[in-house]
């Protein structure tokens, strides 16, 4: 028996006992091969340490960024873990990270597509009559933002602003620790009329990728945080990365967060690095690290997640946000090349990215934190990123980051951040 068959058979022993499948066991066995999870990483690329420099340089306190391209491994960080503290952050620190969660529910979902559990085109109040869902939403439109559900974190109706729960400014730093129930939150959105009649149109809504958590809750029997550990969490080791549930805690190492926020016309900044994302639950309320997204995101496009055909579907960009399921796909222009992502930004605190071209051989997963008061993160987020996205994914050279419209919400100037994702955009613009 080779080295390997007897690491394998032995992580079957232990994890049978843990109810996992022998797909799981394979699966973690292959992450642990060089390139996925444990490969060599260097720090010998004065360009990329540049380009981790220069989010610092714009005003955020700090950033850790891990890069998977042909010349092999990166890992580096620049900045603070803790304003007023002189140590770096961990390049191995946990992180929140927003929106990316969407990917991972995405996931769940079309495995169980591909298991015969749930129809892709099947309408989503098939699974949860209770709710009341439009008869005309199905599972798909959920994944690519085509519903025309309303935004629960807050959403427009003809160009006027309709708030939902306190997501943003003062008003969410005052709430950040209120547990919300996902079937709370949807509901909330239910009772909203639809933004524009499903399939119609596209508009970023959180509330897809939480009632896309209650569809997997219903048609398993089992919780979320259940399945994504059977699924995806355990089967690729991905150890550091939690559902935290009603948890406000970021465990393990990890740099601090701030939200930056006007308050009597003053503007503050308030350490959030604890905050309950139960607001986000199956949006945007996971925990992760750069490695384990890393880890995530080269099994998920190399195949190991989905077969070939809904891995196909899940990169196909539909609508005017160029969205595929549960991933966004954008062409960077002469030089660049198309890209494939979910960054992600939750309330305040963190910005998270998950980048890669189409076949993996060029990745990027990093965190950001916000930092100084006198500091519009938009605008610095705009100048950093344009460098970075040059650097890693065009040579160094011919990308220019696009402007975003609507990317303020309608209430004083304050940057929105409940209807929009982060595209190779300002983090600003989701929750997430």
């Amino acid at each position: 028996m080779t080295h390997t068959a007897k690491n394998t058979s032995r992580m079957t022993r232990v994890f049978r006992r843990m109810g996992v499948t022998a797909l799981a066991v394979t699966l973690l066995a292959g992450a642990a091969t060089p390139g996925v999870a444990t490969a060599e990483v260097s720090k010998d690329r004065p360009e990329l340490q540049q380009a981790v420099q220069a989010w610092v340089d714009a005003g955020f306190a700090g950033m850790q960024m891990r890069v998977h391209d042909q010349r092999g491994d990166w890992v580096g960080s620049a900045g603070v873990r803790k304003l007023g503290a002189a140590a770096k952050p961990p390049t191995n620190g946990r992180f929140w990270i927003g929106s990316t969660t969407k990917t991972f529910t995405a996931t769940l979902v079309l495995q169980l597509v591909a298991e015969g559990k749930v129809g892709l085109d099947a309408p989503v109040a098939g699974y949860l009559p209770e709710l009341g869902v439009d008869s005309r939403i199905t599972v798909r439109m959920l994944l690519q933002h085509t519903s025309g559900l309303f935004n629960y974190t807050g959403d427009v109706y003809d160009g006027k602003y309709e708030p939902g729960i306190a997501a943003v400014g003062k008003d969410w730093v005052d709430n950040r620790f209120h547990y919300y129930r996902p079937v709370e939150l949807v509901r909330l959105a239910l009772a909203k009329p639809l933004t524009f009649q499903p399939g119609t149109d596209q508009n970023y809504s959180n509330t897809n990728f939480t009632l896309a958590l209650l569809l997997v809750e219903k048609v398993t029997g089992h919780s979320y945080d259940e399945e994504m550990k059977r699924r995806i969490l355990w089967p690729l080791g991905l150890w550091a990365t939690k559902v935290p549930g009603t948890s406000p805690q970021l465990p393990g190492p990890h740099a601090h967060g701030y939200f930056r926020y006007q308050d009597a016309g003053e503007w503050k900044v308030v350490d959030v690095t604890h905050q309950n994302l139960s607001l986000l639950a199956g949006a945007g309320d996971m925990i992760s690290t750069t490695e384990d997204l890393r880890t995530f995101f080269s099994a998920l496009l190399g195949g190991k997640l989905l077969p070939a055909p809904l891995l196909a579907e899940m990169r196909k960009p539909v609508g005017k946000f160029s969205l595929g399921l549960g991933l966004w796909v954008q062409d960077l222009g002469p030089g660049c090349g198309t890209i494939v992502h979910h960054n992600g930004s939750p309330p305040g605190g963190y910005g998270a990215f998950m980048m890669s071209t189409p076949d993996g051989s060029k990745m990027l997963t990093a965190s950001v934190t916000m930092g100084d008061a006198a500091i519009d993160p938009a605008t610095a987020y705009r100048k950093a990123l344009d460098g970075l996205l040059k650097t890693v994914f065009c040579g160094g050279q011919g990308y220019r980051v696009p402007r975003a419209g609507g990317d303020r919400d309608r209430r004083g100037g304050q940057v929105r951040t409940s209807g929009t994702a982060p595209l190779v955009r300002p983090p600003s613009l989701p929750t997430t």
